[in-house]
């Protein structure tokens, strides 16, 4: 008998002496089959060390049980955790995940895409890179009818045919900045993220809102925008310090970007959060370990990967008709050891709360 991983239906069919076909329906636990010979296919299959052929059963049944995942990073307590979201919700759907990871690339990230076509992946989940802007590779996998959901990021520009998921991301950047106006910021700045993916533009449209309803100027030499790693926040911070213009507080577009700003920190003996404070967007378990620990806008990561493969299932299996789902999760303001509170607040105006 050849080893296990060469075992085939005729294999089994042979030891037993029935047909292939009943073999087959019998893995598949197929109603001709009876309860009795389904539990022998089964039993000599394990015994056989059988592994069934993925890419040929879904050849046959032209559905693979595959969805393919593309994020920007997997090193990031963000995306880990979204991507649990995705594996746990496909599993207990009895559905395989085929992880790739683009390191913010957009080539990778179109490569990723054909590679999981060509593999004949029942759908796609995707948060795209801080580069991708051409948007006909996304076209092309609707032409191909392949169900897509987009998660955190998309692109900024419309696509129709298309669900999301993602976090309120303009009211998190905004509930950020309000706290740190209301404890007596004025001088207030902005790090990463950039315009034309949707995280870029909603954070800092919600960063704006803030300080307009406030009614506190905007300094645009206080905003620098580009990506989202921590490199953007190491070179923000630095950029500050050299021109001599510091804000007092620093709204960082993700948390990678607010590592870089402590790092940063760290190097030119600027204190945290005596000199600078600071909020990011997106939180870590790592945050609370930092020093001071890092006060965050908390996104439901896990949330949003079940929701998206229950969004891509629902078109996997109802192929006829592709529904459009954009849904769009709260996030939760969680104050640590920065922006606790503001020491000295000589320039503090009187604030009244307002309905928005």
């Amino acid at each position: 008998m050849r080893n296990g991983s060469h075992i085939t239906l005729d294999d089994i069919a042979k030891k037993l002496s029935v047909s292939r076909v009943t073999v087959s329906k019998a893995l598949r636990g197929h109603s001709d089959i009876s309860v009795e010979m389904t539990k022998k296919v089964i039993k000599t299959a394990k015994e056989l060390g059988y592994s069934p052929n993925i890419i040929a059963r879904s050849l046959s049944s032209r559905r693979s049980n595959m969805i393919g995942i593309v994020v920007p990073k997997i090193a990031h307590y963000f995306f880990s955790r979204v991507i649990e979201g995705v594996y746990d919700t496909a599993f207990e759907n009895r559905y395989e995940t085929i992880l790739t990871v683009s390191q913010e690339n957009s080539e990778r990230e179109w490569k990723h895409l054909q590679t999981l076509v060509s593999m004949r992946v029942d759908g796609i989940i995707i948060s795209i890179s801080q580069e991708t802007q051409d948007l006909k590779r996304f076209k092309w996998i609707r032409k191909m009818g392949i169900p897509l959901v987009f998660v955190d990021r998309r692109p900024e520009a419309q696509l129709s045919g298309f669900s999301t998921v993602s976090n309120n991301d303009r009211e998190g950047a905004f509930q950020a900045v309000e706290h740190a106006i209301k404890i007596g910021y004025r001088k207030i700045g902005f790090i990463g993220g950039n315009l034309h993916i949707n995280i870029g533009k909603n954070r800092i449209q919600g960063f704006e809102d803030a300080l307009n309803e406030y009614r506190i100027p905007i300094n645009h030499e206080w905003i620098l925008q580009g990506g989202f790693g921590k490199e953007d926040g190491y070179n923000g911070l630095k950029h500050f310090h050299q021109k001599g213009s510091m804000p007092e507080f620093i709204f960082a577009a993700t948390y990678p970007v607010a590592l870089g700003i402590y790092e940063a920190a760290k190097e030119l003996g600027v204190r945290i959060p005596d000199d600078v404070d600071i909020i990011c967007f997106g939180d870590s378990d790592v945050a609370r370990f930092l020093s001071p620990a890092l006060s965050a806008v908390r996104q439901p990561a896990r949330e949003l990967g079940a929701r998206a493969v229950q969004i891509l299932l629902e078109n996997i299996n109802n192929q006829k008709v592709t529904k459009e789902h954009h849904v769009i999760l709260p996030t939760e303001l969680v104050i640590r050891g920065t922006c606790a509170a503001k020491k000295a607040q000589s320039n503090k105006i009187e604030i009244h709360d307002t309905p928005r």
